[in-house]
């Protein structure tokens, strides 16, 4: 029920925006002439019909593969963005118009004929309404020609009072999500990597959704990601999306072409050179001292997703007095890892930061924050920290605005 009422309100939503938009384009170029007015409206909906049958038609005919298709979605999405950011200020307009003319019915006021000023209020905030939805909207290509792969290094240092002395200094890299079914070449990557490599890091990790559900989707890139350098072993786990539930299977082979498809992306792992880690711990020695990586499968407190980690049979093969653990979901942080105090470092992905958002030092907002409260960068609690990876790749939306791709090094400090 509530679905549909979702569905019902975003329905409204757009018609509403749609209309809107049309009159802000009217009211804006009310002093200009008829012929530029009656051009305009036809001009505003053959782009408007166009960019909505395109999108569509994108949308209904994705691929497990990127392609162009994606790119009218994405345009899709900058136009509907636009249209509810110019809705707003006129809607409030609107509405203040109703509550003057109330209170002025109800005061039996005339309301007068002041002199015609040379730019009306209503032409005025039309103009600002165009200027204001012109923002979304150019920001959402920017991040389609050039935020999607515009890869961010990040640094991060923790300390820890338990850590073990030979560990001071050690520098892990996490990157997550890389979504390898996104990328229309191997440039991007191929870039991502050489980055990667500059950074020296001790221990490398891969936290979740290689693909965006297709186990082939990264063979193209095997050799590229083979490139990652590190002395020690690379450490990976499955994301929600690796495991391809939100594929219709029956058409292709049912249940055993979904499971032969998982066992292809953990071969895929293992030809990358990864160590993929289900459910199990291993662990890193230095002058006879120890650090515990515990990695698990999927799981996920929020919104249906499923919960295939077991973290007690992961955790109990761990030994060390330090443990870093490896998990998707960042929801999972507060859904089951606060029952094990003495694991000291969480590291997440999965959000992406909605690949959309504000992410300046003194304002970090995204959509997701509302369905998430660990969405993105460092979180404590106690003793214990959490990393959400803003992600290396992306999915739906062909583009990054706010939330760039991310590599994270961190330096591990002894306290």
């Amino acid at each position: 029920m509530s679905r549909s009422l979702s569905s019902i309100f975003f329905l409204l939503l757009i018609v509403a925006a749609e209309v809107y938009g049309l009159q802000a384009v009217r009211t804006a170029l009310q002093s200009a002439t008829p012929l530029a007015r009656r051009s305009a409206s036809i001009i505003y909906w053959l782009l408007t019909v166009s960019i909505w049958v395109l999108g569509i038609w994108a949308i209904m005919n994705r691929t497990q593969h990127a392609s162009f298709r994606s790119y009218f979605g994405g345009l899709l999405l900058a136009m509907i963005a636009a249209k509810i950011v110019i809705l707003l200020p006129l809607l409030l307009e609107d509405l203040v118009r109703v509550v003057r003319w109330a209170a002025q019915s109800l005061g039996n006021r005339p309301s007068g004929s002041p002199e015609s000023p040379a730019i009306t209020r209503s032409e005025f905030i039309s103009r600002l309404a165009l200027v204001l939805g012109a923002i979304p909207f150019v920001a959402l290509i920017w991040g389609m020609v050039k935020g999607g792969t515009d890869y961010t290094v990040k640094r991060v240092t923790l300390r820890f009072p338990n850590l073990p002395a030979s560990f001071d200094g050690f520098k892990v890299l996490q990157i997550s999500d890389l979504h390898t079914g996104s990328f229309q070449s191997k440039e991007p990557l191929q870039r991502a990597v050489a980055m990667i490599n500059k950074q020296n890091a001790d221990l490398v990790f891969m936290t979740g959704d290689l693909v965006n559900n297709y186990a082939h989707e990264v063979e193209e890139h095997i050799e590229t990601l083979a490139g990652i350098k590190s002395d020690l072993p690379i450490y990976s786990i499955l994301g929600n999306h690796d495991y391809a539930d939100y594929i219709n299977w029956a058409d292709q082979g049912g249940l055993a072409a979904k499971q032969a498809n998982l066992q292809r992306l953990m071969q895929n792992h293992a030809k990358i050179g990864w160590k993929l880690m289900m459910d199990e711990s291993h662990h890193i020695e230095r002058n006879g001292e120890k650090i515990a990586i515990i990695g698990v499968q999927n799981w996920g407190a929020r919104m249906g997703f499923p919960k295939y980690g077991n973290l007690a049979k992961a955790h109990a093969q761990s030994d060390a007095p330090f443990k870093i653990l490896l998990s998707h979901d960042p929801s999972h942080w507060d859904g089951e890892v606060h029952q094990y105090e003495d694991i000291d470092l969480t590291l997440s992905g999965h959000t992406h930061g909605m690949q959309f958002g504000v992410n300046l030092p003194f304002l970090k907002w995204s959509p997701v924050q509302y369905a998430y409260r660990q969405w993105a960068g460092l979180y404590q609690r106690g003793k214990q920290y959490l990393y959400v990876n803003a992600g290396l790749g992306f999915i739906g939306y062909p583009g990054r605005v706010g939330f760039l791709p991310e590599i994270t090094v961190f330096e591990l400090r002894r306290a």
